[in-house]
């Protein structure tokens, strides 16, 4: 244990100590001991108000609305984001769910035709102390030109760094007596290592920030950001960040986050699962937000979803701002003269030429071989590098828009579906892993999200199954997870991997039984003992060879 003046710092992850050597020097000690403690406080009282506001919105049963507060920073036309740089006015694609700690996949990535590479320390990564040091020490690589045959940074498609969100924690650094904040820890390093040599290279930084709640928050990093740049040396607007708008509440403060963020704005970006998810999250309690099988009945063409794609492409080209979509989670067969691989691709083209349509400026996907085909869909549907001079006047949408259920109810196979994913996330993360492939597709935490979130409310108002009339209950879910054990088991390539699937069901039956329903998957696992033993049992030093073999 490395113990500085109010700070300790847990030994190097197993096969790591030259990594470790190089990121956490004495200098990026300080730095990282300065901007924990400046902002400690800060992230503590936002954490603190979301508390307050759900408890608000339970004890009054109000529904969120555009603030009236901030009326006057909606109402005035005339306010812009600074422009960005060259290298972000154009975003078609990016690669998204892109975990750094995976070193092959990265590279691949890096030598992509792709505009940008979501480099994810959130929802495609999961965030042991070995991923967290390989990946920021990759990205260090990539950045100072290190690894072999690969393009300059400023050449490479641009890198778009995803520190974790302000729900989670770094374990292995306390500062003050507390742990570190997760979010933190990552950007600090990040800007200290990465941050000039990006501004240098016309490259960066730039950054999205997840789980934004509200304008309060985008304050806080908007703050952050001065503080890092005038310790850096950097000019005042170096840092760009876009915002993903992944919780209801914050899609009524749209304007107000990106007027908060006006010298450092990339933009707003709009997903699904997450976003659906923080419905059960704010309102799962009530029978009127009862959402239903999300497979069936829930996509962006739903008028909830697609008014909240429509608000944020107005918002944001209203503002000169960039608006960007979610991401195309399905993965192409091998065979590209197969129908599997035509209906896939069709299936995709579909839903983001219904993005393209609505205006975005681009959008994410997952599958290395589908960066050029939505890449020539762009080009084709479009003229220029972005689409801001789609102001989408034509839209206009009020609270009851946003909050608007689609309607719909419970089938057997989307109560299946959701229990194998939520069952399977917690399986990868117990295998040091932030997303695995199922079905034809690759999920993530935000998949996860949404499925166990399901889950949990259809147990809790006593869904009936369309198929057969049966109650959604505890006992049902636990049947059905037995089934799947049994289905998975003979796959399982060890004892090992068998008691680890069955611990993951077991902590999914925890989740989705729980009476008060637990804000992040990930923050329950974050701060689960089985999840935190499991990352001193098992050395992932195999972790960049096997990360993407199973493909259940």
């Amino acid at each position: 244990l490395l113990v500085l003046s109010s700070m300790e710092l847990c030994p190097s992850p197993l096969g790591l100590e030259k990594e470790c050597a190089t990121l956490f020097t004495t200098d990026s000690l300080h730095f990282l001991h300065e901007l924990i403690s400046t902002f400690d406080e800060e992230v503590d009282e936002i954490l603190q108000l979301r508390v307050s506001k759900k408890a608000q919105l339970d004890l009054t049963g109000d529904l969120p609305s555009f603030l009236e507060s901030t009326r006057h920073i909606r109402r005035d036309p005339d306010w812009k984001v600074l422009p960005v740089p060259s290298r972000l006015q154009k975003r078609h694609v990016d690669i998204r769910d892109l975990a750094p700690c995976d070193t092959e996949h990265f590279i691949k990535a890096l030598l992509s035709p792709a505009q940008g590479i979501q480099v994810d320390f959130d929802d495609g990564n999961c965030p042991t102390y070995y991923n967290q040091i390989k990946g920021i020490y990759n990205v260090f690589k990539a950045v100072h030109n290190l690894f072999p045959n690969v393009p300059h940074v400023s050449q490479a498609p641009v890198l778009m760094l995803r520190p974790r969100a302000w729900n989670m924690v770094e374990h292995n650094m306390m500062v003050e007596g507390k742990e570190a904040p997760g979010p933190l820890f990552d950007f600090g390093l990040l800007m200290f290592h990465c941050g000039k040599a990006l501004f240098e290279h016309k490259s960066g930084p730039f950054f999205y920030l997840s789980k934004v709640e509200g304008y309060m928050e985008a304050r806080l990093w908007n703050k952050i950001f001065v503080w890092t740049q005038q310790k850096l040396g950097l000019p005042l607007g170096s840092i760009k960040a876009t915002v993903l708008i992944e919780n209801v509440l914050a899609a009524f403060e749209m304007e107000e986050i990106l007027y908060e963020l006006q010298e450092h704005s990339a933009g707003l970006n709009c997903g699904i699962w997450d976003y659906s998810a923080s419905f059960v999250n704010k309102f799962g309690h009530r029978p009127a937000f009862l959402l239903p099988d999300r497979h069936k009945y829930v996509n962006m063409e739903k008028h909830f979803l697609r008014s909240y794609m429509d608000l944020l492409v107005k918002t944001c080209h209203r503002r000169g701002a960039l608006a960007t979509g979610g991401m195309a989670a399905l993965l192409l067969p091998e065979d590209p003269l197969s129908d599997t691989y035509r209906r896939v691709l069709a299936s995709v083209t579909r839903l983001k030429l219904l993005e393209i349509t609505a205006g975005v400026d681009g959008f994410m996907v997952y599958d290395l071989n589908l960066v050029e085909p939505m890449q020539k869909l762009f080009k084709g549907h479009t003229e220029g590098d972005n689409q801001l001079d789609q102001l989408r006047n034509d839209v206009t949408v009020f609270p009851e828009d946003l909050l608007s259920m689609p309607s719909g109810g419970v089938t057997l196979n989307g109560l299946k579906y959701n229990i194998a994913v939520g069952v399977l996330f917690i399986n990868a993360w117990l295998s040091g892993k932030g997303h695995f492939f199922y079905k034809g597709q690759v999920e993530d935490s935000a998949t996860a999200e949404i499925s166990r979130s399901q889950v949990w409310q259809w147990v809790r108002h006593q869904t009936r199954l369309e198929d057969d009339g049966r109650v959604v209950s505890r006992q049902l879910v636990t049947d059905l997870i037995k089934e799947l054990i049994m289905d998975l088991s003979p796959h399982c390539g060890s004892n090992m991997d068998v008691q680890r699937l069955h611990t993951a069901a077991n902590m999914f039956q925890e989740v989705i039984a729980k009476r008060h329903f637990p804000d992040f998957i990930t923050t329950y696992l974050n701060q689960d003992h089985t999840f935190l033993s499991s990352q001193n049992a098992e050395p992932m030093q195999a972790l960049d060879k096997d990360l993407r073999r199973s493909k259940l």
